[in-house]
């Protein structure tokens, strides 16, 4: 799995760990990142499937 980890986006981000972990878990509640954990690290990445599907809904509701 490719992806980025935690503290890569708490980096970019200059937030705390522990808000970067809620917004992450929203995220991915929602379905729009997957993860996978590697010893102590999390990587997400983006759900193209599910990404693909909200904007095409998006667009449905906005016509």
């Amino acid at each position: 799995m490719s992806g980025v980890c935690v503290g890569y986006i708490q980096d970019k981000a200059n937030l705390s760990q522990s808000t970067i972990s809620t917004y992450m878990k929203l995220l991915k509640d929602a379905g729009l990142v997957e993860s996978e954990r590697h010893g102590q690290w999390t990587f997400y990445r983006r759900s193209e499937k599910a990404i693909t599907a909200t904007l095409a809904r998006l667009s449905e509701d906005l016509q």
